[in-house]
């Protein structure tokens, strides 16, 4: 199975085992990548896939993140190494439920962990066979916002071995008591992620509060500023998609660093 020649592509209702409905799913590959056929790309998996790249299916219609128009500008800019991004949409009603990991007795949820099967046991193994990925923990990351970012918080620390590179962005860290502060106090030991994380200021007083509380939790986990951590709050910054979007571009460059010049990454190769 080849994937067409434009850069977005669309797989319609992806169907799971783990979870009742279906979803479509879109893929963005690069500028390039039908001109390097050796050439293997890094993947970054998303939540809420119908707020990524188009205006008109964006939860706050004509508010998108414009993803594949800054990620393309980065790349031709040399500050951004070459990558796919995946876009999964939510499921509307049920997203509260797939991106939480445990059950709150008044808002439900807890089905984090299927949704994790989704991705690591489905979904995965299908673009890794339909594009020209590296498979690798090393190169494959996840993200979201509110809470998209709670997921990915979870299923990056509880996984660390299928992804490696975390966007959490504008965190739901309320979520059952701050449950995810709990996890990532007694996760033994300290997965190897690198993690972007941030909040707007015009959030809420408890969002900000809650931030702080992931941050000061992350870093007595070992965690470093300006190694393995991205701390940062958007003065004014509300919770939105044209938030998200004014600071994609800053995620994408913590996360996937432009590389050295020199020979394209081939499947296997690993260059440091």
């Amino acid at each position: 199975m080849h994937p067409p020649n434009d850069t977005l592509h669309r797989h319609e209702q992806f169907q799971s085992a783990f979870l009742p409905d279906d979803r479509d799913v879109l893929v963005w590959t690069p500028p390039g990548y039908d001109d390097e056929p050796d050439r293997h790309y890094p993947v970054l998996y998303l939540h809420d896939g119908q707020n990524l790249f188009d205006p008109d299916t964006a939860y706050q219609k004509g508010q998108h993140w414009r993803i594949g128009d800054t990620a393309a500008e980065l790349i031709a800019a040399g500050r951004l190494e070459p990558l796919i991004v995946v876009g999964i949409y939510n499921t509307g009603e049920e997203r509260i439920h797939e991106y939480t990991p445990t059950r709150d007795s008044r808002l439900g949820g807890g089905l984090a962990a299927d949704y994790g099967r989704l991705i690591i046991e489905e979904l995965k193994p299908l673009i890794d066979r339909t594009y020209r990925t590296l498979p690798g923990a090393a190169d494959t990351g996840l993200g979201g916002s509110s809470l998209g970012g709670l997921v990915t918080l979870h299923l990056g620390l509880t996984h660390p071995g299928v992804f490696s590179r975390l966007a959490v962005m504008s965190p739901s860290v309320w979520w059952d008591r701050r449950v995810i502060l709990k996890t990532v106090r007694q996760t033994r030991p300290r997965p190897a992620v690198r993690l972007w994380v941030d909040m707007g200021t015009a959030e809420g007083r408890r969002g900000l509060d809650d931030a702080r509380l992931l941050k000061a939790a992350l870093v007595g986990a070992g965690y470093v500023e300006g190694i393995d951590l991205h701390y940062a709050e958007y003065e004014g910054a509300t919770h939105s998609e044209a938030a998200w979007a004014a600071r994609i571009g800053s995620v994408l460059e913590w996360l996937y660093p432009a590389r050295p010049s020199g020979p394209a990454r081939l499947a296997g190769q690993l260059l440091t």
